[in-house]
């Protein structure tokens, strides 16, 4: 052993022994007490996730991505994960004993990606994308007086540039795609400074505190131009890692997020399974609507039926109380009150890898209720021929499709479940697994065709069908790049030949894919919800409802379905 290693490992193994020796001196935390410390350490180190979540006392930070931060951060979940494994469990009541499985679970992912994964270290556009998402968080809603949130706006402004140096002296050989992606994102990111954040502060009359904004966003403008400018010129010559992030770490990744610990083949072969089976159910549909045509041009006249550039919005938003309304009519889930969802614009900064997204306020936002349902519209500097074929993918069908995933009954409600449930924890409220929540959203998905929705409309059930063949590549895609050396190229062709999917939007995923590795989640977690449906059907017989189901499985929050499954049959089960 040379000398550096055995220093490092005397390092290592006297921090291990202070930080037990700080434990046993420390005055012991209750369960809640401790869920607490560590969220107010959390949301410290992540100023613009607290004012996301509606808390507010960190406005005017930004987050600090230096190095030190890093370690000062890691020595922290090190020291929170000691304490948290170190309660036991059998002091605590059985709502709490998950909650530390899942603080446990938590902390263990986030350790992954700060040790393991490290996209801190690989990706350019976490960091434009963060320092611009700080400022929009403080902007879309109006949770206090436009002039104090001007104040925080400056302040963060004023924070750009020091992040954005930070960004420089942490990054690391990322793979070009993911400096192509940043490189391609900055301009929206430069445009929304230049033009969104001033006129969302249009009607502030202070004359001095205007002043102050005009200089901290002109810094901030200059701040983005020369890290572009950087990318350009300096890191993208030298971005030749791997996206990848290889199969053991992708093992623990779902062990860690959704507490999911199927062996991949296993996986691997369960989503095949699922893919060829709404491959077949595809072709039978497309029969049903037209038996004189083929499958494809089925789909293909069924694509050309969509909205315009301009009038997509507006079609998205006049489905919205139609199916609200059925979920009430047919008993499919209590439905919460609450404002109904306002379609918008996909904000620029996050449009080259998504589609559609749910933007809620925070569980813990007291003033601001605002939703939003954010559409991504074609870039108009495309070609004619690309923007048309990108139309093609939000048809009038499929649209219906995605209004379901993201708002009734998909994300949208289940926030609302969220939101107005007094007795959710705090565990519950602040985490999440992508399995629950995009599960849940993708399960509703088919879900409300087959209560009916929609008159049994076979155009319906085969765009949904589309939807679904989109997640089932993805689940296969993400295992295959991640861990089998799928290459983009391959993963495109994937998409469209597999999954029927247009080739913009086969680009859009696969990129989208390398830095979101397990987006198999979707599939995944519906798999899961219609398995743990069926087995608590099993177990309720005859007093079975779908109603009563949705309410059980909505009103847990969104961790991992295990936690749900084994709060719904009073035990751990397969979850496939």
């Amino acid at each position: 052993m040379n000398s550096r290693k055995f220093f490092q490992k005397l390092a290592v193994c006297l921090g291990v022994l202070l930080l037990a020796a700080a434990a046993a001196s420390a005055k012991p935390r209750s369960f809640q007490q401790l869920v607490d410390a560590y969220f107010e350490d959390y949301f410290k180190a992540n100023p613009s996730q607290a004012t996301s979540v509606g808390f507010h006392q960190y406005d005017r930070q930004l987050e600090d991505f230096s190095f030190a931060a890093h370690q000062r951060n890691r020595r922290r979940l090190v020291e929170y994960l000691a304490a948290f494994q170190a309660i036991d469990p059998r002091a605590l009541s059985l709502l709490e004993r998950d909650d530390r499985e899942i603080m446990i679970a938590t902390i263990h992912s986030i350790l992954l990606e700060e040790d393991r994964v490290q996209q801190w270290r690989k990706n350019p556009d976490n960091y434009s994308g963060a320092v611009t998402n700080s400022i929009f968080s403080l902007m879309k809603r109006n949770f206090a007086p436009a002039e104090e949130r001007l104040r925080s706006v400056i302040e963060r402004e004023k924070q750009i540039p020091r992040a954005l140096q930070q960004a420089r002296a942490v990054l690391r050989n990322p793979p070009k795609i993911y400096s192509d992606i940043a490189i391609d994102q900055l301009p929206g990111n430069i445009d929304f400074f230049g033009k969104d954040v001033l006129d969302a502060f249009k009607d502030v009359n202070d004359a001095t505190l205007l002043a102050e904004f005009k200089s901290s966003n002109d810094t901030a403008i200059a701040a983005l131009k020369d890290y572009q400018s950087w990318l350009k010129k300096d890191l993208l010559p030298r971005s030749h890692g791997t996206f990848a992030i290889g199969t053991e770490n992708y093992r623990l990744k779902l062990l860690y997020d959704e507490m999911v610990d199927v062996p991949l083949p296993r996986l691997l072969k369960i989503g095949y399974a699922q893919l060829r089976k709404d491959q077949r159910t595809f072709v039978e549909t497309a029969r049903r609507v037209d038996p004189n045509k083929s499958p494809d041009e089925v789909l293909k006249e069924l694509e050309k039926d969509h909205p315009s550039a301009t009038t997509l919005i507006s079609s998205a938003q006049q489905q919205l109380d139609g199916l609200r309304q059925f979920l009430i009519d047919k008993k499919i889930i209590t439905v919460p009150g609450g404002a109904q969802a306002r379609v918008v614009e996909t904000p620029p900064f996050a449009r080259a890898t998504t589609f559609a997204s749910m933007d809620t306020p925070g569980p813990y936002e007291a003033n601001a209720t605002e939703a939003y349902y954010n559409i991504t519209l074609p870039d108009p500097s495309w070609p004619k021929e690309k923007q048309e074929e990108y139309l093609e993918g939000y048809n009038y069908s499929i649209l219906n499709n995605v209004s379901v995933h993201e708002v009734w009954p998909g994300h949208y409600t289940q926030f609302l479940w969220l939101k107005n449930n007094p007795e959710l924890s705090k565990v519950r409220k602040l985490t999440g697994a992508g399995s629950n929540a995009e599960g849940w959203a993708h399960y509703s998905e088919q879900m409300v065709l087959d209560e009916g929705f929609g008159n049994n409309d076979p155009k319906l059930r085969l765009l949904q069908l589309v939807d679904a063949l989109l997640r089932d590549s993805r689940y296969i895609v993400g295992i295959r790049m991640h861990t089998q050396g799928m290459t983009m190229e391959q993963a495109k062709e994937f998409f469209v030949k597999e999954g029927r999917q247009v080739p913009v939007v086969g680009e859009m995923e696969t990129k989208r894919g390398t830095g979101d590795p397990t987006y198999l989640m979707y599939t995944l977690g519906k798999l899961e919800i219609l398995k743990l449906r069926d087995d608590y059907k099993r177990k309720i017989g005859s007093a079975f409802s779908l109603q009563d189901f949705h309410d059980r499985f909505i009103k847990a929050g969104s961790p991992p379905v295990k936690i749900v499954r084994r709060e719904l049959m009073g035990r751990n089960g397969p979850l496939l």
